[in-house]
């Protein structure tokens, strides 16, 4: 399982699979969220902007990510 950092939540869905390199465009992350191919905490997610918090786990194909609150102030 790969660690994402966010450095504020909630975060949108779609914008961590844009930023993880996921999907190519903030486009390209809506559809493959409308199309079912993500699940978020092992259930199926279709809404695009769905708030994320650290702790969730995002699932897409063979990729799992979990979202951990980066709290050392850091910019990256």
């Amino acid at each position: 399982m790969q660690t994402v950092l966010i450095d504020r939540e909630p975060v949108e869905l779609y914008k961590i699979l844009k930023f993880e390199g996921l999907a190519a465009s903030g486009a390209e992350a809506k559809l493959i969220i409308a199309e079912g191919l993500v699940s978020v905490n092992e259930q199926i997610e279709t809404r695009k902007r769905r708030k994320m918090y650290a702790g969730d786990v995002l699932g897409i194909g063979e990729h799992e990510l979990q979202l951990v609150l980066d709290t050392s102030g850091a910019k990256g």
